[in-house]
């Protein structure tokens, strides 16, 4: 890369961390949370970004130890590694899945469904042209999504006086009850620390962009100096406004009603009855989710094509096409996100990422262990980093732990299966129609 391309500042990437955090999660994960917290949501938030910055720090420790290449947990033995591979696409698949389903709910509560498919496909379409988001589009995002937030946060503070319920039933469509997730949450009798770490679980989803500066590599102009900072800065920034949101939901809705809601933000705008404002956080929402399902089935299908060339898939996932995108790995991971969304709602789908995604930096935190020159801080943050990720992990409901630990499991076997079947049949390069591209 050139040295004319190593221009993004700190502020920069502080934009590009910040704007992965504005997605889904901030959107969809409050519901599920409060369902499991009730009261003590506030409390969920802190820990989930506590979580976050010890995340951050372990992506810094292994992007200083190899400057340039991608963050992943190499270090591991392959077996472990491959298994970090199969969790990092299982919870971006489920986090596309739960992206578009947040996108249906937002833009047309009474067909969800149809809307989120529809989104699904045109994304897909996109990410196989090249279509990224731009730095300067992250930043237009994220002054976007803080416009939206403070009229949201001042409605939750001074809620109207009458507060028709008729509006918020209306907003919470999309039959969240029906979900697992939510079933199983509702049904739970008193609200504790269990409930707590389960609502961390769920509101970390919200903190997943702290890897995005490492991403962006050698386009930054100090990338030892400036993935450190600015993940941590965005970690707090992002953690401060959710404090503001949770604050505003729990005040302007309750706990009740916003674990009820499959759009919590909009059941707040139409339960203070501004309509017009109500048309804005949707589009906002819609804007936020869209962009959140272009970037993570974007990094799916490079993580997909990034295995096939590493010998864990089948060699012709990593096929390329005349623009450098991973053509069939798009394709893939399209038709699994459709498959999903159908199969599942929003919040199931929220679950699956968070499980796999928890499980996924537990063995990135285990990997920073196998660095040979790591200071105390990092072998201390790495060690308290895998026992937080996996005591979350445990916690969220038993059926999504059940399903996430059965994807893993065949998704490692069938990768297992595929290197078998790779070094039997000798070691022959990815057939491309173009370019490689740099995994992402």
């Amino acid at each position: 890369m050139s040295t004319s391309i190593r221009r993004l500042t700190t502020a920069s990437a502080v934009a590009v961390v910040l704007a992965a955090m504005l997605g889904t999660g901030l959107y969809a994960a409050f519901a599920p949370a409060a369902a499991a917290a009730g009261p003590w949501l506030a409390l969920a938030v802190v820990a989930a970004a506590l979580v976050a910055l010890l995340n951050s720090s372990s992506v810094a420790d292994l992007a200083a130890a190899r400057p340039g290449s991608e963050v992943l947990p190499t270090d591991l033995p392959h077996p472990a590694a491959r298994l970090a591979g199969i969790a990092r696409l299982v919870a971006r698949g489920a986090a596309a899945a739960a992206a578009a389903g947040v996108f249906g709910a937002y833009v047309l509560p009474s067909q969800p469904l149809p809307v989120a498919v529809v989104a699904v496909l045109v994304v897909v379409g996109l990410n196989a042209t090249g279509v990224r988001i731009s730095v300067g589009a992250s930043r237009a995002l994220v002054a976007g999504s803080l416009v939206v937030l403070v009229l949201v946060m001042i409605v939750g503070i001074f809620p109207a006086a009458e507060r028709p319920s008729s509006a918020v039933e209306s907003a919470a469509a999309a039959g969240t009850a029906a979900e697992p997730a939510v079933a199983t949450l509702q049904a739970a009798p008193v609200v504790g620390p269990l409930g707590v770490l389960t609502a961390t679980a769920f509101v970390f989803v919200a903190f997943t962009g702290v890897s995005r500066a490492a991403e962006l590599g050698g386009s930054l102009r100090d990338p030892l100096h400036t993935v450190r900072t600015s993940s941590a800065v965005a970690v707090l920034l992002a953690g401060v406004i959710f404090l503001g949101v949770t604050g505003a939901l729990l005040n302007g809705l309750g706990p009740e009603r916003l674990a009820e809601s499959s759009t919590p933000l909009a059941s707040l705008i139409d339960n203070g009855g501004s309509p017009a404002l109500g048309v804005l956080v949707r589009i906002g929402a819609a804007v936020a989710t869209a962009s959140a399902l272009l970037g993570v089935l974007s990094r799916a299908s490079r993580t997909g094509s990034t295995m096939a060339q590493a010998g864990d898939l089948p060699r012709w996932i990593g096929r390329t096409g005349p623009r450098g995108t991973p053509w069939v790995a798009d394709l893939l991971g399209g038709a699994a996100t459709v498959l999903v969304t159908v199969l599942v709602g929003p919040v199931t789908a929220l679950a699956v990422s968070a499980c796999a995604l928890l499980v996924y930096y537990a063995l990135l935190h285990a990997s920073v262990l196998y660095l040979e020159r790591r200071t105390r801080r990092a072998t201390a943050v790495a060690s308290v980093g895998i026992v937080a990720c996996t005591a979350l992990a445990v916690t969220l409901p038993i059926w999504a732990v059940v399903a996430t630990v059965s994807l893993l499991v065949a998704g490692w076997l069938a990768s297992a299966w595929s290197a078998h079947l790779r070094r039997r049949a000798g070691s022959e390069p990815v057939e491309t129609d173009g370019p490689d591209e740099q995994a992402a």
